[in-house]
C-alpha cells in the first residue's frame, strides 16, 4: 500500500472505531461505515470485505499501542514503580468509569456471537500485555524494596482479572467511582506503600 492508501485505511479504520463504540459489533453494517467515512460502497471494500475483518483490524490496531516497548518505556523512566502501577491503574479506572462504552461492548458481543478460540482472539493478546506490565512495574519495585510480593506475575494475573470484571460490571449493572477503589486497594493490600492506597491523588 502507498501512502494514500495507508491514510485511508487509517481513516476509515479510526471512523470505524466510532460507529463500534457507540454501536456494539452486532448492530454495525457495512452501510453504516459507509455513511461514516462518507465514501462509496467499493471504495469500503477495496480496503475490507465484511464487518468481522474491519472489526478485527480496529482491535489490532488498539493492540498495536500496547506492545513491548510501551512496557519497557514504562520502566525506563524516573517515576517509581508505586508511580507508574498507580498511573496504569488511574488509567485503568478511568476506562472503567467512561461513559461511552468503548470498544468494550462491541468486543465481547463479537467474541461470544462467533466463539473465536482464546488463541486468536486479540482480547488475550491486551490482557497478556497489561499482565506483563504490571508484572514488571512490581517486580522493579521488590527490586527496589518498594514492594513485597512473592509472586508477581500472580498479583499481576489477579489485578487485571479484578479490572476486567470491573469492565463489565461497569456496563452491565453500573459501578460507583468509590467500588473501583475499594475493590482495587483491596487486591493490592500488602503489596502497595500507604502513598498509593487512595488512587485518585495521583
Amino acid at each position: 500500500m502507498g501512502e494514500k492508501s495507508d491514510i485511508k485505511r487509517k481513516f476509515i479504520l479510526d471512523k470505524a472505531r466510532e460507529v463500534f463504540s457507540e454501536k456494539g459489533y452486532k448492530n454495525v453494517t457495512m452501510k453504516d461505515i459507509v455513511d461514516a467515512c462518507d465514501i462509496s460502497r467499493g471504495g469500503l471494500y477495496l480496503y475490507f470485505s465484511s464487518t468481522d475483518e474491519l472489526f478485527l483490524s480496529v482491535l489490532s490496531t488498539e493492540n498495536e499501542e500496547d506492545d513491548e516497548e510501551t512496557i519497557t518505556a514504562a520502566l525506563t523512566g524516573t517515576a517509581t514503580a508505586g508511580d507508574m502501577l498507580a498511573l496504569f491503574l488511574k488509567e485503568q479506572k478511568k476506562e472503567i468509569l467512561r461513559k461511552k462504552n468503548g470498544l468494550i461492548v462491541a468486543s465481547y458481543e463479537y467474541f461470544f456471537a462467533k466463539k473465536v478460540s482464546v488463541k486468536d482472539n486479540p482480547l488475550k493478546s491486551q490482557f497478556d500485555t497489561a499482565v506483563r506490565i504490571i508484572e514488571r512495574l512490581i517486580e522493579n519495585g521488590v527490586e527496589s524494596g518498594e514492594f513485597y510480593c512473592e509472586n508477581p506475575l500472580g498479583c499481576a494475573r489477579n489485578l487485571m482479572y479484578v479490572v476486567e470484571g470491573l469492565k463489565v460490571t461497569s456496563k452491565a449493572v453500573g459501578i460507583s467511582e468509590e467500588a473501583i477503589d475499594n475493590e482495587l486497594m483491596y487486591v493490592l493490600q500488602g503489596l502497595v506503600p500507604e502513598e498509593l492506597n487512595n488512587i485518585n491523588n495521583q
